[in-house]
């Protein structure tokens, strides 16, 4: 055998299928699949799950990524695999070292395989201490390691197996399916058709595709399932079929993780409508002081079950008309009535849900709102009273804030508003569901233009779209230039609104280079002179780190300017700003205060401090200029957004909504991508995302009717 382009072992000729045969095979698995129960999948996951927790150890806590040493196939940065169900800013638990037997043990199957050693570390937190003879049993479970590729993966292989690997291996088929899966997680899908898998196999060199799906279908780690088609996906899939009897369809595939959370939290959501008892007048009121007899009638012989408040709805009307606005009066008035409720609106309709919150701690409900970011807690803690029942999502998940536990785990509070909702990916979400006791009142509330959460799903658009509960939307618009700029780009308008006192800035560019220069020149001398707003309050805003006027590029200048130094610690000085990234779409500003060798000593903007050890510095980088996705849940005094000339794949309506908004007194754009800006906000609403949320969620509604 030899290499192929892409380092995948050559199929031997005359064995590979023609387009006809290929295009046989994909109708026969899809046939199959169609005439599958929607249990049969479940079930065989299960299974699948029971034998590989049998025949392994129990899976350790997921390792810090492992920086790879010089590879024999060409080194490609490789994305993080799908995190599982974790809060923002959650504390990572630190699995225990790895014996040095165990250590050694993995190293020589990694050395005799030509692969770096480096990788050992993360091998044993993925596989525990059978590290060595899971890689050697099946050398392609190495490209579940932070950095391999399928090219690394199989060069590893041919140096463990010689010359009796074959791309057509079961293990091969197997480990590239999950690996195409967990590359389109990285890109927001939880669910992808058939045919875009298939593409995927096909252009990895997998002779047989529709083979090698059916393995991991065998295997349990891809559920298959088949969707109804509905609107114009439906009346184009009948047009070209031709066949109007048979209600059109399309067949996906899943990573049984993602399907699984996808199933549980349309299931909760259903359950926690379904179980929800509204309060009812001429019972007793919030307040009310309860008799002797039902006293005594109530004491519970063991830990103490605290059942949902539900004031009656005299009491819920009370409330709705001592509201500040006609929007705070539909929010409260629907939760009255409703165990989840959708609330959409801007920065300035984020004081209906503290008027709502303000609502239900006065009638009694163990109310809780949660945020983002400690940003934006701080900011939604001033809309209420002092004391205001606010969390971060990660405080009130991991139980360091907020309400604690009940005694059967669930979280103890009668109402729950999650701000910042379009943020939680599927398994987040599912989590958060699982916290809540039947009974409890659940608002999600967020703005539907902004970007989508970074982990896959599209769990606030779904829930919009699937129209199972009352959605409140807002008509409190967010004022002033750049409030008026940014509702014109949701609805997909550019256009030039008056900005007397310089609240909006537009500037032109004529490369990379150039919207560098500009940006770093607003960051650090136009804007703090000019509108007296310090640099470290102004935050630089592009769509990626690379590039001429990636991340790295507007850093490296802005550090120039403001803290000129050698980075003697790990590329970092004191005084330096950074961000600290501990999970996907999760970040964390802070200051370098100093560095030696225990690491990077940082601070934090609440005034804590903490180290980060040599072993994370990876997940650290400067901090003057930002994606905007990684500015989700957080605004700055002012904003400079930078769209390079190359940015036209990246924009979306969705990004300039988001990067618009990001400032709240000024906003400054240095603009070099042409007519891409404008054709972005007017003709591509958003990145699409394939999902199943909607529809499990209609197939469960009518399953209940």
């Amino acid at each position: 055998m030899s290499d192929t382009g892409n380092g995948a072992p050559e199929a031997t000729p005359g064995v590979r299928l023609t387009a006809e045969e290929k295009a046989a095979k994909f109708a026969e698995l899809a046939q199959r699949i169609r005439g599958m129960q929607p249990e049969d999948a479940a079930a065989s996951a299960a299974r699948a799950g029971a034998a590989r927790a049998e025949a392994s150890m129990a899976e350790a806590p997921e390792s810090e990524p492992a920086v790879p040493a010089e590879q024999a196939a060409p080194p490609v940065p490789a994305p993080a695999a799908p995190a599982a169900p974790a809060a923002p800013s959650t504390p990572v638990l630190r699995p225990a070292e790895p014996s040095a037997d165990v250590l050694q043990r993995t190293v020589a199957v990694l050395s005799a395989g030509g692969a770096p050693v480096e990788l050992a570390a993360a091998a044993v937190a993925a596989f525990g201490d059978g590290a060595a003879e899971r890689l050697r049993e099946d050398p392609w479970a190495v490209l579940g390691l932070p950095g391999v590729r399928p090219e690394h993966a199989d060069h590893f292989a041919r140096g463990l197996l010689g010359a009796s690997v074959g791309p057509d291996d079961p293990r091969r088929a197997q480990a590239l399916v999950v690996w195409v899966l967990e590359q389109a997680a990285l890109r927001g899908h939880s669910a992808q058709e058939l045919s875009e898998v298939a593409a995927g196999l096909e252009r990895l060199r997998m002779p047989e595709p529709a083979a090698a799906i059916e393995e991991a279908l065998a295997d349990g780690r891809v559920l298959p399932f088949q969707e109804e088609l509905t609107g114009a996906e439906a009346h184009a899939s009948a047009a070209g079929d031709g066949d109007e009897d048979e209600p059109p369809t399309r067949t996906l595939l899943a990573l049984e993780t993602l399907a699984m959370a996808e199933v549980s939290l349309a299931e909760k959501l259903l359950q926690l409508m379904a179980s929800f008892v509204p309060g009812e007048d001429g019972g007793e009121q919030a307040g009310d002081e309860p008799s002797a007899e039902s006293e005594s009638e109530s004491e519970p012989e063991g830990p103490a079950e605290t059942a949902p408040v539900s004031p009656a709805p005299a009491a819920w009307e009370a409330a709705a008309e001592a509201a500040p606005s006609s929007s705070a009066t539909a929010l409260i008035r629907a939760v009255a009535g409703s165990a989840l409720v959708l609330h959409t609106g801007g920065e300035a309709a984020r004081a209906e849900p503290a008027a709502l919150l303000a609502a239900a701690t006065g009638l009694g409900l163990r109310a809780w709102a949660a945020t983002w970011t400690d940003q934006g807690k701080a900011s939604f803690a001033t809309l209420g009273e002092a004391g205001s029942p606010v969390v971060t999502l990660a405080e009130l998940l991991s139980g360091t804030a907020g309400p604690g536990r009940a005694a059967d785990g669930t979280l103890a509070m009668d109402l729950l508003i999650v701000l910042d909702a379009p943020l939680l990916d599927v398994e987040l979400a599912a989590t958060v569901l699982e916290s809540l006791a039947d009974g409890t009142r659940l608002v999600l509330s967020g703005d539907p233009g902004q970007l989508w959460s970074a982990g896959p799903g599209r769990f606030f658009a779904d829930l919009l779209a699937a129209k199972v509960c009352p959605a409140v939307a807002s008509r409190t618009p967010d004022f002033g230039p750049i409030g008026e700029l940014v509702s014109g780009v949701g609805i997909g308008e550019l256009q030039p609104v008056e900005a007397p006192d310089k609240e909006v800035v537009i500037l032109t560019a004529k490369d990379g280079g150039e919207a560098v220069h500009r940006a770093v020149q607003l960051l650090t001398d136009s804007i703090p002179r000019a509108l007296g707003i310090p640099a470290e309050q102004v935050v630089l805003l592009t769509p990626g780190h690379g590039g001429p006027a990636g991340t790295r590029a507007l850093n490296a200048a802005a550090k120039a300017r403001l803290n000129p130094g050698p980075g003697r610690f790990g590329g970092f000085d004191p005084g330096d700003r950074v961000v600290e990234s501990p999970a996907p779409g999760v970040v964390r500003p802070a200051r370098v205060v100093d560095g030696d060798a225990a690491g990077l000593h940082l601070e934090y903007p609440d005034g804590s401090r903490r180290t980060v050890p040599p072993a994370e510095a990876g997940r650290l980088r400067h901090g003057w200029a930002l994606t905007v996705h990684q500015a989700l849940g957080r605004r700055w005094p002012a904003a400079v957004v930078v769209v390079p000339e190359d940015a036209a794949p990246a924009l979306s309506r969705q990004w300039v909504y988001t990067a618009f908004g990001r400032g709240e007194r000024h906003l400054s754009v240095v603009h070099a991508a042409g007519p891409a800006l404008v054709q972005a906000v007017a003709e591509r609403p958003a990145q699409p995302r394939t999902t199943r949320l909607r529809a499990i969620l209609a197939e469960n509604a009518v399953d209940a009717g």
